[in-house]
């Protein structure tokens, strides 16, 4: 399985950007779809994840202003993040659990950076 994160960059607080991941297979192999971020000198943090059947949930400090979502057809997830901050300032990673193995996969990582 590769994944292919895009959407990265920078923008002022209260902006907005769209995250892709783009999977090299069926995304219906995958029990979870998650987004990730790391800032620097912290640890990797669960930011939103989409189950096999749907389901979403978010970090409580994303709540209300991302949005995880995914195109089947097109085997990409991506996640909508508005009102964005500075503390939003990371690299995010998009990850895949499948379930078949139970592997665990991740993407190259795409740089936010978020100015006041």
């Amino acid at each position: 399985v590769q994944l292919q994160a895009s959407g990265g960059g920078l923008v002022q607080a209260g902006g907005s950007l769209r995250l892709s991941c783009a999977a090299s297979t069926s995304i219906f192999n995958f029990n979870s779809m998650s987004w990730y971020r790391q800032a620097p000198g912290e640890q990797r943090e669960l930011v939103a994840q989409i189950t096999r059947g749907g389901f979403t949930n978010y970090a409580d400090s994303v709540k209300g202003r991302f949005a995880i979502s995914r195109d089947n057809a097109k085997n990409t997830m991506y996640l909508q993040m508005n009102s964005l901050k500075p503390e939003d300032t990371a690299v995010y990673y998009c990850n895949v659990n499948e379930w078949r193995s139970g592997i665990d996969y991740w993407g190259q990582g795409t740089q936010v950076t978020v100015s006041s």
